[in-house]
């Protein structure tokens, strides 16, 4: 292995989660601060947790909510243009 390419490597670096848990790890930097943790993961507090970057899931849920009103109403249309074409065809028997 070559020598002086490699990065310090330091035993006890010290990880800091935005919930204020703190734990020490080895790792090449000195300090870590993550927003998640295992303390506060939903994975492990079998709690249902929305991390929201920049109102992404504000956004998404916005999102959905349009695809889904556009889809109700193309299906209204289609049921609508069905049944004008239903009556066509029953006048069109009738003579």
């Amino acid at each position: 292995m070559k020598e002086d390419i490699h990065p310090q490597y330091n035993k006890k670096a010290k990880v800091e989660c935005a919930c204020g848990n703190s734990f020490e790890v080895g790792s090449t930097k000195e300090k870590i601060e993550v927003e998640i943790c295992s303390n506060c993961h939903p994975f492990y507090t079998k709690q249902e947790k929305i991390v929201d970057k920049m109102g992404r899931v504000k956004k998404f849920k916005q999102r959905m909510k349009k695809s889904q009103e556009m889809s109700k109403e193309k299906k209204e249309k289609n049921q609508k243009k069905e049944k004008k074409e239903d009556e066509k065809e029953e006048k069109e028997e009738e003579k």
